[in-house]
């Protein structure tokens, strides 16, 4: 029946694995993420030698560690994308429930590294994050729920969703993490705008989060230090913003040189959560505004693709994880710019980090199965088959 209303694009038959997935696949996306993964690289090799140094390690020790774990992202990045959709929302699923105990069990278990916030599990060698991989298992979960509440007689899927963001949310205060937290909350308003909600229950719970941040602020030590560092017209130059925001300055418009920035020698953050302003130091703006480019390409084109998609939960799901993934860079930037108040947040497939880089592949292999084309007429098409 579904094919008598809609029509459908002929497959070829006993078609192999690979050949049908590099036909399908958004070449341009998955371009784009290895380039971001290489420019990650060739910053690690610049920001990371005198952290090892002060830490009596070899000096590419973290550049190495990098490459191993982003080797490890990208394989994961392609086995996801070469699954389909059923078989990436039930792993999203299973992946959330895993990710959200393993977050539950953290206040007991886990570890803070010195840095005021509960948010690893340590063992030694490695740490892990669960929050990395609780965003992508979470919006695939929203948006199976939301995707089930557009059925007739289904479930009320945005109630649930919209509950367990709370929860989920909630959990993530606890350590905290308030950067991870607003990028569920925002994730999860995204699909729900998108799922058809009214304008006015949006403006509402963007309410409710200002009187949410007003709270913590109140109660929390670490949320009003942040905040009141960002108010304040004053930037110690001995912080880890007021060191970004020299080095961003010093950096114009073609840097200062490979390797002749000084940032990194200060910055004890330089290859993770403020690497552009080693890029922007050494490199200048050309190379971050080419930066900006390849992030604002890589969701740009996935929201186009999407917008050809009739099946609610890919547009909802792969919009959620288009979304994060862009969201998640700005605020990284943004705060490295004083735009932002501190977050705590990586860089995308740039950063150092091994939860950062293989939850960042499992959610970009995500998105690039559901962005990929597959036999079923586009929603234009339908949309004029019907105005007939």
């Amino acid at each position: 029946m579904t094919e008598m209303v809609f029509g459908t694009v002929p497959m070829r038959a006993g078609e192999p694995v690979l050949p049908r997935w590099w036909r399908t696949i958004d070449k341009w996306t998955m371009s784009c993420i290895l380039l971001l993964f290489g420019v990650g690289l060739l910053l690690g090799l610049a920001s990371s030698p005198p952290l090892a140094a002060r830490n009596g390690l070899a000096p590419f020790h973290y550049v190495e560690r990098q490459a191993f774990f982003g080797s490890v992202a990208l394989m994961a990045m392609f086995l996801t994308s070469m699954m389909s959709p059923d078989l990436v929302r039930r792993l999203g699923v299973m992946g959330f429930f895993a990710a959200f105990v393993a977050l539950a069990l953290l206040p007991v278990l886990g570890t803070d590294f010195g840095k005021g916030a509960v948010r690893w599990y340590s063992f030694g060698f490695a740490s892990v994050q669960p929050s990395e991989f609780l965003k992508p298992g979470f919006i695939v979960l929203a948006a199976w729920l939301m995707a089930a509440n557009q059925e007739v007689g289904g479930p009320p899927g945005k109630a649930f969703s919209f509950a367990i963001a709370v929860v989920v949310v909630g959990f993530l205060a606890m350590q905290p993490d308030f950067g991870q937290a607003a990028l569920i909350l925002f994730s999860w308003g995204v699909m729900y705008f998108v799922a058809g909600a009214p304008i006015l229950l949006l403006i509402g719970m963007a309410g409710l989060t200002i009187f949410g941040g007003t709270v913590a602020y109140h109660n929390s030590e670490h949320f009003a230090r942040r905040i009141d560092g960002f108010l304040s017209p004053d930037l110690d130059p001995r912080t880890q913003l007021g060191y970004a925001t020299n080095a961003i300055r010093e950096g114009g418009f073609f840097g200062v040189g490979v390797g002749e920035g000084q940032v990194k020698q200060s910055l004890p953050d330089a290859h993770t959560d403020f690497i552009i302003a080693v890029a922007a130091e050494e490199y200048g703006l050309l190379l971050v505004l080419a930066i900006i480019m390849i992030y604002a390409a890589i969701v740009v084109r996935s929201l186009f693709r999407l917008m050809k998609e009739r099946d609610p939960f890919i547009r909802l799901a792969g919009t959620g994880l288009a979304c994060m993934f862009g969201v998640q860079a700005l605020i990284n930037m943004g705060v490295a710019v004083r735009l932002l108040p501190a977050k705590g947040m990586t860089l995308p497939f740039v950063s150092y980090g091994g939860s950062s880089l293989i939850a960042g592949g499992i959610a970009v292999g995500m998105l690039l199965a559901f962005t990929r084309t597959r036999p079923q007429g586009e929603i234009g098409d339908i949309l004029m088959r019907k105005g007939r």
